[in-house]
């Protein structure tokens, strides 16, 4: 195969520059008749910025040569991310997770980056993904799994949401949006059918997806797997989700309350785990006790406007109160009528917002319900089966 154009050499295209198209297909094609293999790639890093009072997702692409087989460190203008000053402003890039990039292809990336100061190497202040790996090594011993469910509410460039009148006005009540299927009652599936196939492809651990309770409003669930796991495919899929949305000229919302009245607020239920959990029902009543002891500590750090959604109504709990029960969606956690039946299993912590910092919401999780609980014992060391030794006879 060659590459050919009908441009001549030198000839001014597109917005006038000059661009010599002779010398750019003279490359490719030298690239084309080695072997696609030979072409460099493209590395997307993204990371999480310094905006308040909820953090925004941030990326930009790096060429790397084709015999590059792990993506180095990189750097940034934190005084443009609100991460640093302009005196001091570069910001360090230290990749962390990798996958395929379903929307590019071939061999392309995505690279996940925590953020670090550069004169030190040091995880930078917005670094939460730091804290949570310190809380996960302390804690390893304890097994504990998780599950998140991201809400998250479809908007239009100019605010209104994505399955309301454009004009203005608001649909029929809720009632017929959760899990629909048909015109009227199901905005935006193209959206999450792309979505999800990319995140098949980029092999994260997504578990599903359904329309949620306002209209617009979706869900995919990423897990289960350890604390770091869960947050690093949860943050890579809120990415995917937001520049998929960005070809179709829609706005992906993760706000608390994105439409107000009497409409479901968007959340990111986490479902957690603990080894004990998972073989003992005392073990999730003790975890229940234990959050119920540090209600203001989870409740401030679960997401911006937590107030505005948990009231109560539209299936939570009150910011402010602690309850749990089996397969109650108006309490702050929900045990599964499922695990109530087998006397073991897991948890749902209802109370994170859509928008909350996963590697936060399972730092705290972990934290909170393993320091309550006893260290497993690690197993005694077996002895080889066998014969016992014979008694020796006394001595003649």
């Amino acid at each position: 195969m060659e590459l050919h154009t009908p441009f001549t050499f030198g000839q001014r295209v597109g917005n006038g520059t000059l661009f010599d198209l002779s010398a750019y297909l003279s490359q490719a094609n030298a690239w084309l008749s080695t072997g696609r293999n030979t072409m460099p790639y493209q590395a997307e890093y993204i990371w999480m910025d310094g905006h308040q009072p909820t953090p925004m997702l941030r990326s930009k692409t790096k060429i790397l040569d084709n015999s590059v087989k792990t993506p180095p460190i990189w750097g940034f203008d934190g005084s443009s991310t609100e991460q640093a000053t302009g005196d001091r402003s570069d910001c360090m890039l230290l990749p962390v997770f990798t996958c395929p990039d379903p929307l590019r292809g071939g061999k392309n990336i995505l690279v996940l980056c925590e953020v670090r100061l550069a004169q030190t190497g040091e995880p930078h202040p917005t670094n939460t993904r730091a804290k949570c790996a310190e809380t996960a090594k302390k804690f390893a011993a304890h097994q504990m799994i998780f599950g998140i469910e991201q809400e998250y509410t479809m908007m239009r460039t100019n605010g209104r949401p994505f399955g309301f009148p454009e004009e203005g006005g608001e649909p029929g009540p809720q009632g017929p949006y959760y899990c629909g299927v048909g015109a009227g009652r199901v905005m935006g599936r193209e959206i999450i059918e792309e979505h999800t196939w990319a995140c098949i492809e980029a092999g994260l651990m997504i578990e599903g997806t359904n329309a949620e309770v306002m209209p617009g409003q979706w869900e995919y669930q990423i897990g289960a797997a350890d604390a770091l796991t869960v947050s690093d495919h949860l943050m890579v899929a809120r990415w995917l989700i937001e520049r998929i949305a960005e070809d179709h000229d829609v706005v992906i919302s993760l706000a608390a309350k994105p439409q107000k009245g009497d409409w479901n607020g968007a959340g990111a239920h986490t479902n957690f785990s603990t080894k004990a959990m998972r073989s003992s029902y005392e073990a999730i009543e003790a975890a229940c006790e234990a959050l119920s002891k540090r209600v203001d500590q989870h409740v401030n750090n679960y997401g911006h406007d937590i107030e505005s959604r948990l009231t109560g109504k539209h299936e939570t709990a009150p910011y402010n109160k602690f309850s749990f029960g089996v397969s109650n969606r108006g309490a702050s956690v929900r045990i599964p009528w499922q695990v109530a039946r087998d006397r073991k299993g897991y948890a749902e912590d209802r109370r994170p917002n859509a928008n909350c910092d996963p590697y936060v919401v399972t730092q705290l999780l972990l934290d909170t319900v393993c320091s309550n609980e006893k260290t497993p014992a690690k197993a005694a060391a077996k002895k080889p089966a066998g014969k016992k030794p014979a008694k020796k006879g006394k001595k003649k």
